[in-house]
């Protein structure tokens, strides 16, 4: 019923302001779900189980960090269909983001562009949201990312603040350093960078394992923006390093595809269809480097079963979604189960 229901709730809700027909839609799923209504909408996909560094999660779809930033609509989102629902980005403090308008539609592209810059009420408030959930029975991602006010040199620092707060209640942790919405962020994709972020939260997973008795496999996830030369060398720093898994890719800030759209010129990172082919593509690359002993989650321009299955054929165990599901609905999560 809800598939039925979601296109004409979206023409509808793309009549607001992007950011704020998401706070009105996160709060509209919250409030059908403590009055049961969207349980009665929904209907429970089919099971596809796939054991993926060390979890098991019950099928290949999620849902991509960015949508639930506070990690308050967790049950609501897994009555959906996701298979794991990844929250944030937190960070150590809380941050109110970069000045609105900050997210932009380009529908003739099925995309969006957000400069959002981690708006989040901090790791210890998102951990206590995420906390309160009690129904959804799939795996839960916490994303981790560092203030915009602490330096690239302390970087590292803000991402051990959060990975060992978040490591009690995750099912995995994943750092993102890869938004181009935290100035110089990026630039932690270096090799040597990279490389010295991994150690530190692998030094960090080491500790905490020792001490709980308890694995929380952790990810990196990483740009489109990369070229071959890069995506090589990170291959060979993830694989040695002993990371969990990667995540492939976050939004780009090419606007090749999207040049003539009166909002390509806005700052920020651009998701969606235009990203689609890309993103497979650096997804190829990485598994071509990565090999079996650092597995993939592929996102980036997931509008159909086909994108996904495109996604899988290029080295992706799992997938996320969010751009698609804003475009497309709850229909496109059951459809990508039903063709895996």
């Amino acid at each position: 019923m809800l598939n039925l229901l979601y296109p004409a709730a979206r023409a509808l809700l793309f009549r607001l302001d992007a950011e704020r027909a998401h706070h009105f839609s996160m709060a509209g799923l919250r409030a059908s779900k403590n009055l049961g209504i969207l349980q009665a909408l929904t209907a429970k996909p089919e099971s596809k189980p796939i054991s993926f560094a060390g979890l098991t999660f019950p099928n290949p779809v999620g849902l991509a960090a960015g949508l639930d930033k506070e990690a308050n609509t967790i049950d609501a989102l897994g009555l959906l269909g996701f298979g794991h629902i990844e929250v944030g980005t937190l960070t150590p403090k809380p941050q109110e983001g970069n000045e609105a308008p900050r997210l932009f539609r380009l529908p003739q592209h099925k995309a969006l562009i957000n400069r959002m810059g981690f708006n989040n009420p901090g790791i210890d408030q998102g951990l206590a949201n995420a906390r309160s959930s009690s129904s959804f029975n799939g795996i839960v991602g916490i994303n981790i990312g560092k203030n915009k006010i602490t330096p690239n040199e302390r970087a590292n620092e803000d991402y051990a603040i959060a990975f060992e707060k978040a490591y009690p209640w995750a099912d995995y942790i994943t750092a993102n350093f890869s938004s181009p919405n935290t100035p110089g962020l990026r630039d932690l994709q270096s090799e040597e960078a990279a490389g010295k972020l991994l150690e530190t939260l692998k030094k960090r997973q080491q500790s905490l394992h020792r001490k709980t008795g308890r694995y929380v496999p952790f990810a990196l996830k990483v740009a489109p923006d990369l070229d071959e030369k890069q995506i090589d060398g990170l291959s060979k720093i993830f694989r040695n390093g002993g990371l969990d898994f990667l995540i492939a890719t976050n939004t780009t800030l090419d606007r090749a595809t999207v040049e003539n759209h009166p909002n390509a010129r806005e700052a920020g990172g651009l998701s969606g269809a235009p990203l689609t082919s890309h993103s497979t593509e650096v997804i190829a690359r990485f598994s071509a480097g990565l090999g079996k002993d650092v597995p993939i989650i592929g996102a980036g321009g997931i509008f159909s079963a086909d994108d996904a299955l495109a996604k899988k054929a290029a080295g992706a165990s799992l997938v996320q979604i969010y751009t698609g599901f804003v475009y497309q609905g709850p229909a496109l999560i059951h459809d990508i189960i039903r063709a895996w």
